[in-house]
């Protein structure tokens, strides 16, 4: 969808406890670390963190609330999925086709 890519180099991972990768989700590599906390008698809450963003204060704030927003939409739509068995399609909405501007 959207001919969207990144290089991703898994770094580390401890099962059912955390993901640790590296991406090239801006230009210069960033980490993201998922981290998976047992909740209650069959939750879990997830806990995303991405650092290492790069450039000055304008183009850092502007990664760091992309990353906010993208991650919280993958996040929901995979709650709905998992709880519900409901598709939302929250990526494909956001940016349908056609559509030049958002």
């Amino acid at each position: 969808m959207y001919n969207a890519s990144s290089d991703v180099t898994v770094k580390d991972v401890e099962q059912n406890k955390r993901i640790l990768i590296e991406w090239s989700g801006y230009g210069s590599p960033t980490t993201v670390e998922w981290i998976f906390t047992p909740f209650g008698n069959d939750a879990t809450f997830v806990s995303i963190t991405n650092s290492g963003f790069s450039g000055d204060g304008d183009v850092l704030v502007k990664q760091a609330l992309d990353s906010t927003g993208g991650f919280t939409w993958v996040l929901a739509g995979l709650k709905a999925y998992l709880e519900h068995n409901i598709m939302l399609n929250l990526i494909a909405d956001r940016f349908p086709k056609g559509l030049r501007e958002h």
